[in-house]
């Protein structure tokens, strides 16, 4: 791993896909931070929580509320809550941003799933800095109830909760999917029913989330 004055020392992607089969979101995710080291935390993997400078916690096939299953779950909800006790900075991406306000006691809910370049709200918070609001939408599930200490930063028509933000502690969590391009198109008509309802991946420029997040991890360091 590279370090400089002006990157963290440690990120940790956190991968949570269940299904080798849909990999390709952790994978352009882990792309997206080449100098983080990954955490296969279904496989058992832990972040070192005395090294880390920035955590990222990707989707899932998975859902939040088969905890009861998937030991996992449960495991990594009470990693959350030390992440916002030691005020990691954290970055949740769709299953990402549902576990993470289960573990501060929201719920979570399967509402059918949306697969679409669906045009957000976003609101005007450093995550979203250059932003514009047509985004991948990629899911069924959905946060109904949001977690304690959490305040809503983005909303779309079929979702109130699109988009979260820690009140106190450096976390913030996206529904949408910023890691996500034109380049995985085959694959979402392939795999979902996809839609593009008017919208064009030209009009995508969610990947600055991802630099945003990278941003904001570098002044919590400094």
């Amino acid at each position: 791993m590279t370090t400089g004055t002006t990157d963290p020392s440690e990120l940790y992607v956190v991968r949570n896909e269940v299904d080798p089969d849909c990999e390709y979101h952790c994978d352009a995710l882990a792309a997206a931070f080449p100098d983080a080291e990954e955490i296969d935390f279904v496989a058992g993997e832990r972040v070192p929580l005395d090294e880390a400078d920035g955590v990222v916690l990707t989707g899932s096939t998975a859902a939040v509320y088969e905890a009861e299953r998937r030991p996992w779950i449960a495991e990594q909800e009470a990693l959350v809550r030390e992440l916002v006790e030691r005020e990691i900075p954290t970055l949740g991406v769709c299953f990402g941003h549902q576990v993470i306000n289960a573990a501060l006691g929201g719920s979570v809910e399967a509402v059918g799933t949306t697969a679409a370049l669906v045009e957000a709200t976003l609101d005007d918070d450093p995550l979203f800095e250059g932003v514009d609001p047509v985004v991948v939408s990629l899911h069924g599930d959905a946060v109904t109830d949001l977690g304690e200490g959490m305040e809503v930063i983005a909303s779309a028509p079929h979702a109130r909760v699109f988009g979260t933000r820690h009140r106190t502690a450096p976390l913030w969590t996206v529904q949408f999917h910023p890691e996500i391009t034109a380049a995985h198109r085959d694959r979402l008509v392939e795999d979902f029913d996809w839609e593009s309802d008017g919208h064009s991946f030209e009009d995508v420029s969610a990947g600055r989330v991802l630099e945003n997040f990278r941003a904001l991890t570098r002044r919590a360091e400094a």
